[in-house]
Protein backbone atom coordinates (compact mmCIF):
# COMPACT_ATOMS: atom_id res chain seq x y z
CA UNK A 1 0.00 0.00 0.00
CA UNK A 2 1.68 2.99 -1.18
CA UNK A 3 1.07 5.97 1.53
CA UNK A 4 0.35 8.93 -0.69
CA UNK A 5 -2.02 11.25 0.88
CA UNK A 6 -1.76 13.40 4.71
CA UNK A 7 -5.22 13.74 6.77
CA UNK A 8 -4.39 16.80 8.95
CA UNK A 9 -7.03 17.23 11.62
CA UNK A 10 -6.97 19.91 14.91
CA UNK A 11 -7.32 17.92 18.56
CA UNK A 12 -6.91 19.39 21.94
CA UNK A 13 -2.95 18.88 22.88
CA UNK A 14 -3.69 17.39 26.33
CA UNK A 15 -6.23 14.61 23.87
CA UNK A 16 -3.38 14.11 21.96
CA UNK A 17 -0.51 13.23 24.35
CA UNK A 18 -2.89 11.35 26.11
CA UNK A 19 -3.78 8.78 23.44
CA UNK A 20 -0.14 8.76 21.77
CA UNK A 21 1.28 7.43 25.50
CA UNK A 22 -1.40 4.54 24.94
CA UNK A 23 -0.67 3.88 21.57
CA UNK A 24 2.95 3.62 22.07
CA UNK A 25 2.30 0.82 24.84
CA UNK A 26 0.04 -0.82 22.18
CA UNK A 27 3.23 -0.12 19.73
CA UNK A 28 2.06 1.96 17.13
CA UNK A 29 2.06 4.99 16.04
CA UNK A 30 -0.77 7.67 15.65
CA UNK A 31 -0.92 7.74 11.96
CA UNK A 32 -1.25 3.26 12.41
CA UNK A 33 -4.13 3.74 14.72
CA UNK A 34 -5.60 6.30 11.91
CA UNK A 35 -5.16 3.92 9.53
CA UNK A 36 -6.59 0.98 11.22
CA UNK A 37 -9.62 3.08 12.11
CA UNK A 38 -10.35 3.67 8.63
CA UNK A 39 -9.81 0.41 7.23
CA UNK A 40 -12.90 -1.01 9.86
CA UNK A 41 -14.82 2.33 8.85
CA UNK A 42 -14.76 0.98 5.57
CA UNK A 43 -14.95 -2.86 6.58
CA UNK A 44 -18.27 -2.03 8.41
CA UNK A 45 -19.31 0.54 5.92
CA UNK A 46 -19.77 3.52 8.75
CA UNK A 47 -18.46 4.43 12.43
CA UNK A 48 -17.15 1.42 14.37
CA UNK A 49 -18.90 2.37 17.26
CA UNK A 50 -22.26 3.22 18.43
CA UNK A 51 -22.63 6.88 18.39
CA UNK A 52 -26.04 7.49 20.68
CA UNK A 53 -26.78 10.60 23.18
CA UNK A 54 -27.16 8.63 26.56
CA UNK A 55 -30.49 8.83 28.50
CA UNK A 56 -30.68 10.13 32.11
CA UNK A 57 -31.00 6.25 33.30
CA UNK A 58 -27.65 5.52 31.69
CA UNK A 59 -26.26 8.56 32.28
CA UNK A 60 -26.78 8.21 36.31
CA UNK A 61 -25.35 4.22 35.81
CA UNK A 62 -21.89 5.36 33.80
CA UNK A 63 -21.53 7.97 36.57
CA UNK A 64 -22.30 5.06 39.35
CA UNK A 65 -20.36 3.16 36.93
CA UNK A 66 -17.34 5.68 36.70
CA UNK A 67 -17.35 6.63 41.23
CA UNK A 68 -17.90 2.63 41.80
CA UNK A 69 -21.36 3.88 43.63
CA UNK A 70 -24.75 2.44 43.65
CA UNK A 71 -26.25 -1.36 43.74
CA UNK A 72 -23.41 -4.25 44.26
CA UNK A 73 -24.90 -7.36 43.33
CA UNK A 74 -23.15 -11.27 42.82
CA UNK A 75 -22.92 -12.05 39.12
CA UNK A 76 -25.85 -15.03 40.69
CA UNK A 77 -28.47 -12.12 41.55
CA UNK A 78 -27.95 -10.44 38.34
CA UNK A 79 -28.25 -13.34 36.19
CA UNK A 80 -31.17 -14.33 38.48
CA UNK A 81 -32.53 -10.35 37.16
Amino acid sequence: MVLDTTVRARIDNNLKNEVEAIFSEIGITTSQAIVLFLKKVKRERGIPFDLKIPNETTIKAMNEAKNLDGEVCSLDEFNKC
